[in-house]
Parts: structure tokens; C-alpha cells; sequence
């Protein structure tokens, strides 16, 4: 748990520089701090999905990101799956400012694969980005985000970067007509 921490705390610190062309042969250099507040980037999640394979949260780019910290055993995380299933059907296949579609990053605190798998079947949470390392509160990336309690999430644009945190219910659908185009 200590190297996590550490781990997390560098992490949060990081600054990344990317170079972009601004259209009339110059460029301009961007530095782009990953954290956990709003306008830092997401640090970079890659978990084992359901079926074994991993899933980068940086596959997502492009998109606006929902990443949901959340387990079956959390009675308020499943009390809010039903939201987080409308939003997800109203805006999967919207148009953003800053990314198309919108999708969910879903990291869960389970331990028991089995309980994990009937959650996602009951809450009907039909998105494909389902990931665990099985470790419950040990999780590496719930160390990463600094999660202490659930339901957490962070809302993500189409470059990765913070936009929102710890949104529910209608709170949640608002942030997201708002990155509408």
C-alpha cells in the first residue's frame, strides 16, 4: 500500500508537454498536469476487464468518460446505477465540444468475480469498459484517484482531462448537456 501511495503522489504530480499545430505553421506547447483535480488530466487507468483483457482508459479518448468507482456490495452505488444507465442511453451517442459519445469507465472495489458479474447483469450496466483487480479497497487504482469512499467517479473530456467529480444523479446529466456542441 505504501508503494501505491507513492506511486500516487508522483503521479499527481506529473506534467505532461504536448505540442500542437495551430494552423498557420507554428505550434504552440501545451503542459497538461496529471492529477486528480478539475482541467488535470486523468491519470492513465489499464485494469484487467471481465473476460481478462485489459481495458486502457486512454482507449477511450475521444470520448467523454464517466470513470464509476463502485462495487456490489455498495448499496448506494447500486441505488445509483439506474441513473448512470439513463445518462449513459441519453447521451452514448451525442456530439461534445471536446468528443463523441459518451461512454462509462466503470473500476470495481469487488473481491468476488462472480458478485461483480451479477451486479453489472442486474443493474443492466451495458457498457463494455467493466474492470477489477479484484482487490476490494486494495485496489492499485483506487489508490491512484485517491478514493476513499464509493460511489466516487470523475468525469472525463475527449483529451482526458478533469471536467467534473463525484456527480450524481441529476447533477450527473447536467454536467453532461453542458460539454454538449
Amino acid at each position: 500500500m505504501k508503494t501505491t501511495l507513492v506511486f500516487a503522489m508522483i503521479l499527481a504530480m506529473a506534467t505532461i508537454t504536448s505540442t500542437a499545430n495551430v494552423g498557420n505553421g507554428s505550434t504552440k506547447t501545451k503542459e497538461v498536469t496529471i492529477g486528480l483535480n478539475i482541467g488535470n488530466k486523468a491519470p492513465e487507468i489499464n485494469e484487467k476487464g471481465l473476460s481478462g483483457n485489459e481495458i486502457k482508459l486512454s482507449s477511450l479518448q475521444g470520448k467523454i468518460v464517466l470513470i464509476d468507482f463502485w462495487a456490489a456490495w455498495c448499496v448506494p452505488c447500486r441505488r445509483e446505477n439506474p441513473n448512470v444507465v439513463a445518462t449513459y442511453e441519453k447521451f452514448k451517442n451525442s456530439n461534445f465540444k471536446n468528443g463523441k459519445g459518451f461512454t462509462v469507465y466503470s473500476v470495481s472495489l469487488d473481491k468476488e468475480k462472480s458478485a461483480w458479474e451479477a451486479a453489472i447483469k442486474a443493474d443492466n450496466l451495458m457498457w463494455e469498459n467493466h474492470v477489477s483487480d479484484l482487490q476490494g479497497w486494495n485496489s492499485k487504482y483506487a489508490a491512484v484517484y485517491g478514493v476513499r469512499g464509493i460511489p466516487a467517479s470523475f468525469l472525463i473530456d475527449g483529451d482526458g482531462i478533469i471536467v467534473g467529480k463525484n456527480l450524481r444523479g441529476p447533477a450527473l446529466e447536467q454536467a453532461i448537456a453542458a460539454l454538449l456542441k
